[in-house]
């Protein structure tokens, strides 16, 4: 545990899960191209990622079940072969119904990989490393956002659409050699997962949907990681593109900015959960609560926004990611290592649940708003600053009812917290009198 032979196992999934990410979030600057190449409208363009986040989301638990019967290894290397083949159907689809599909095997690769690649950290390393550890996978992980935003971006307006998608296909299949080379479920090379019958993962499922904790970090993930991924998946770009006139260029340069701030708040939440690991909820609520108010500030401002108001909003959703991570945090503290897998499928599903439901939303208005103009399906017109304005209040909608579950799932976790340890956890309000005071004796 934790040895140099861990570093090199869990760095190994970890680069498994860049190239996921960069797979997950590649149609995000192909989106306008996508548009002209199928001939479709803003609805049919949102499919493209909603099927890939249905079938991502649809698999995690069936993914949590299997992770557990069988182990990382297994589920890593199938990801990574899973999202080779559907970048290369994608790359070569001669309409949108063969590129739906393609986009179905990049949501079904991925899936097997996010919560595999938790898994295995937990197996390699112990100690207070772990969400620190976790945090950081996930803050490197998101450099594939940058690799989909810049250099694939680059390829694809330059070399065309086979070539970028081919390209990005090929880093898959580096990610899938590696993991058959250097990874291993555990230090023990000849250790197995135990064995385990299709009625007892089904029994341990139930038990980690019951746990007041695994929906707390479902309701967590649900609030924090949504706006964040509709945002830089599919309606970032054409948003900043087009409704703010910002052009391509600057547009994949400003959806760097997320994954820059996760690279530094990531490692910082990281810290606080564990120094403050009764305050996780309320570290949630805040970063949920920032995104609000600075969405409400673009969407308000009068006019086009200036861009420290973007950047801004950019900023807030670059923090929501590693802000999701606490969820996985809590099904780690509120669930027994044999269920580990089921627990975090579970949660998984909350932010890309919010996700395709916000996403698809979002192109239904900006269509009908398009019809209600005289529907010329031109990019200016379909995505106008006005039509975004009303399609990105559906986030208020997802994420408030998100948090009115949250607060209530906080509640009955903290019940049981009491009943079961006899830790009583005062409100924050609470908590800060009772510093100020201490500290004014």
């Amino acid at each position: 545990m934790n040895s140099r032979r861990a570093w090199l196992v869990v760095a190994v999934g970890v680069f498994a899960y860049l190239a996921a990410v960069t797979q997950r979030t590649s149609l995000g600057v192909a989106g306008i191209d996508a548009t002209e190449r199928f001939e479709i409208q803003a609805a049919l363009l949102s499919a493209l990622a909603v099927v890939q986040l249905i079938v991502y989301a649809a698999l995690q638990i069936p993914t949590g079940v299997l992770l557990d019967r069988f182990g990382p290894r297994i589920l890593i290397a199938s990801g990574a072969a899973l999202m080779t083949v559907g970048q290369l159907v994608f790359a070569f689809a001669p309409n949108i119904t063969v590129a739906i599909i393609g986009r179905m095997l990049v949501g079904a690769g991925d899936a097997l990989t996010f919560i595999s690649v938790s898994r295995l950290i937990v197996a390699w390393f112990s100690g207070r490393i772990v969400p620190i550890l976790s945090q950081t996978m996930g803050t490197i992980g998101q450099l594939g956002q940058v690799l989909s935003a810049i250099p694939l971006s680059f390829v694809l307006h330059n070399l065309g659409w086979n070539t970028a998608f081919v390209a990005a296909a090929s880093f898959s299949l580096l990610a899938f050699v590696l993991v058959v080379i250097f990874l291993n479920n555990g230090p023990d090379p000849e250790a197995k997962p135990a064995p385990v019958g299709l009625r007892e993962a089904l029994h341990r499922l139930r038990e980690s949907l019951s746990r007041p904790g695994t929906q707390l970090g479902f309701w967590s993930h649900f609030t924090t990681q949504s706006s964040g991924t509709v945002f830089s998946l599919l309606w970032g770009f054409p948003f900043l593109s087009v409704a703010l006139g910002y052009g391509p260029a600057t547009s994949a340069l400003l959806l760097t900015l997320i994954v820059a701030t996760a690279m530094v708040t990531g490692p910082l939440l990281g810290i606080l959960t564990v120094r403050y690991p009764y305050r996780r909820s309320n570290i949630v609520l805040g970063i949920v609560a920032a995104m609000g108010v600075a969405w409400a500030a673009v969407l308000l401002w009068p006019g086009h926004p200036p861009v420290w108001v973007v950047i801004v909003l950019i900023v807030m959703l670059g923090i929501g990611g590693p802000g999701s991570m606490i969820g996985f945090d809590f099904a780690r503290t509120f669930n027994p290592a044999r269920s580990l897998g089921s627990a975090n499928g579970v949660v998984n599903v909350g932010g890309f649940l919010a996700s395709f439901v916000m996403m698809f939303f979002i192109g239904v208005i900006l269509d009908a708003i398009d019809h209600a103009n005289g529907g010329s399906g031109v990019a200016a017109q379909l995505y106008s600053l006005d039509a975004f304005r009303v399609a990105f209040l559906v986030q208020f909608v997802v994420v408030g009812t998100g948090v009115v579950f949250l607060v209530r799932a906080r509640h009955h976790t903290r019940r049981r917290l009491h009943e079961d340890e006899g830790i009583r956890v005062a409100p924050l309000w609470v908590s800060l009198v009772r510093v100020w005071r201490n500290r004014r004796r």
